[in-house]
């Protein structure tokens, strides 16, 4: 038997048989529980500390108690440890430097929203050959994000799967709910249960009342549907979430970066009750995915906080080792994104510095 005769065999044999009419041709494949994986690769108590520190560092600048400018920066996704360590190293070492007029957090996006089908990032495909060992990937992610941690860096990433928070949300200091997402009952109840901070993104069409609707369910508790510590079905029982805010990413229509758009959507959050400190996303519709966009819109936000808008609390920037993207598939530049172009590290350095002068 080949080697590709005896993988399928062995996936059937751990496959468990149908259970509904909706799962007649589907099959499941065992992976480890939250528990399982986060005692094999247990968070330190000091690391532990070091993580509630950061997102209460997180919690003060977005409640006006810090006058600092959180910077959520780092690759638009990591697959390759490696690079993604060297990254970290250089992020720590400058944030360290800047950090009287920055709190920079490292973006540590394992999952990646696909418009219809592509690489979903390290935590589904960490091989990049197109296996979906997601068990390994499981392992890959979590250790990494361990590792950067350990760096001193606060991480962030995008809570694409619901499940995935049950892995890795011990090692987070802020997360995104991403604009395909903010308008899920599902990912809404699971914020309301998450003990760190998290941004809602407006919509793909640029709406941010869906974001505003968000905030406003995810800081009340809930009764919903999930999974224990042992991977066992569950009523999960949430107490609300007060850390929720608003990630302006632009839409369709174009950007919302703009003092305009700032300001209309500053007042639509006072007018609804919730929080009106937000973060502007530097990158997608903001920079029509152009990565050499980034630095100007950057700017235009420094100005509007120069100018008094106190509700530019953060923002966020797609940088790597080397500027640009590739495709996936062949050899590899070594530290460049495989999803959305980033800014190089030279232009994030001078950029970060100016944010910081």
């Amino acid at each position: 038997m080949n080697n590709r005769s005896t993988l399928m065999a062995t996936e059937t044999a751990r496959s468990t048989q149908p259970h509904g009419p909706a799962d007649r041709n589907a099959r499941a494949l065992p992976l480890p529980a939250p528990a399982t994986l986060r005692a094999r690769l247990p968070l330190a108590p000091a690391r532990a500390e070091q993580i509630e520190a950061q997102r209460n560092a997180v919690r003060a600048i977005l409640n006006g108690d810090d006058p600092r400018l959180l910077v959520i920066a780092g690759p638009c996704s990591l697959h390759d440890p490696a690079a993604a360590l060297e990254y970290g190293a250089r992020l720590a070492a400058l944030a360290d430097t800047l950090s009287n007029d920055l709190l920079v957090v490292m973006r540590a996006y394992v999952e990646k929203p696909r418009t219809t089908v592509g690489w979903k990032g390290l935590l589904y495909d960490p091989h990049l050959d197109g296996s979906q060992d997601m068990a390994a990937g499981l392992e890959i992610s979590r250790r990494l994000l361990r590792d950067l941690i350990d760096l001193g860096l606060p991480l962030a990433t995008e809570l694409l799967h619901p499940m995935a928070a049950d892995y890795l949300g011990d090692l987070l200091s802020w997360a995104a709910i991403g604009a395909r997402t903010t308008e899920s009952q599902v990912h809404r109840e699971m914020v309301s249960g998450l003990p760190l901070p998290v941004g809602f993104k407006n919509s793909t069409d640029g709406s941010v009342q869906v974001a505003i609707d968000a905030m406003g369910a995810a800081a009340h508790g809930h009764r919903h549907f999930g999974v224990d510590d042992l991977g066992h079905p569950a009523m999960r029982i949430t107490p609300g979430n007060p850390d929720t805010h608003l990630v302006l990413r632009g839409g369709h229509g174009g950007p919302n970066h703009d003092a305009e758009s700032v300001e209309a959507a500053r007042q639509a959050l006072t007018e609804a009750g919730v929080s009106a400190r937000l973060i502007v996303d530097c990158s997608h519709a903001n920079s029509g995915k152009n990565p050499d966009n980034q630095p100007a819109v950057l700017r235009d936000l420094l100005a509007q906080r120069r100018a008094g808008q106190a509700a530019v609390a953060g923002v966020m920037l797609e940088s790597h080792l080397v500027h640009g993207r590739q495709d996936l598939g062949g050899a590899l530049c070594y530290g460049q994104s495989i999803t959305d172009g980033c800014l190089g590290w030279g232009a994030t350095e001078a950029l970060l510095r100016e944010a910081a002068g």
